[in-house]
């Protein structure tokens, strides 16, 4: 739309290896729609600014656009972890990290985040959950007690195109049904507090204000 338009022109662009990441992106691999892609890339890299994370966890890499944009904001020493289920992608994935020359600041871990995430033993102060959407909710368990007082989660799709407001949706398709329960359950989460942009498919920014 022309909105959308007039949004785009008035941010600022990507770089040339991000351009080129999105443009590989779309012609090589399957449901291309799931990049983060300019917009949501530099929402990902202004938060990351602002929030100075020493430790960052990704479930979701994709083809790693997102980590890409999110190793922009990292303080010294600061280091992301990423996590995807589809070893097919890993040799783009690693390919980009190493063109970005963030090979030392970029883990990218190939297997199902439940698993992997207990095996890295981090105080994570910030979590980009952009996976299976049937497990948020377990992700976001998984890891809230692993984060510092401060810490942020920040949750994509959790719009899903509109269904969530659809009932219908909800009743008959597991992903609707866990979004909404994942929107409803960080809600009434005493422990954060939350806001949710209707920034492309929907980021709930999550901050956590106490431990119980």
């Amino acid at each position: 739309t022309a909105l959308e338009d007039y949004i785009h022109a008035h941010t600022s662009p990507e770089s040339e290896l991000l351009r080129q990441l999105h443009r590989e992106t779309y012609m090589k691999v399957l449901q291309p729609r799931m990049l983060s892609g300019h917009l949501q890339g530099r929402v990902l890299s202004m938060l990351t600014h602002m929030i100075r994370p020493r430790n960052v966890l990704e479930i979701g890499t994709y083809t790693g656009y997102s980590a890409l944009c999110m190793t922009e904001g990292l303080p010294e020493g600061g280091h992301i972890d990423t996590i995807d289920i589809n070893e097919e992608l890993s040799p783009l994935v690693l390919r980009y990290i190493a063109l970005s020359g963030n090979s030392e600041r970029i883990t990218a871990h190939v297997g199902n985040a439940m698993e992997v995430v207990p095996t890295l033993d981090k105080k994570w102060d910030l979590v980009f959950i952009d996976a299976d959407k049937t497990n948020y909710l377990n992700y976001y368990h998984l890891i809230i007690d692993q984060m510092p007082i401060g810490g942020y989660i920040i949750a994509d799709n959790v719009l899903w195109s509109g269904k969530i407001l659809d009932s219908e949706e909800i009743k008959n398709d597991p992903d609707t049904r866990a979004l909404a329960e994942f929107n409803k359950y960080v809600m009434n989460d005493q422990r954060v507090e939350n806001v949710l942009f209707p920034i492309r498919d929907g980021l709930m920014l999550i901050r956590k204000i106490k431990n119980e």
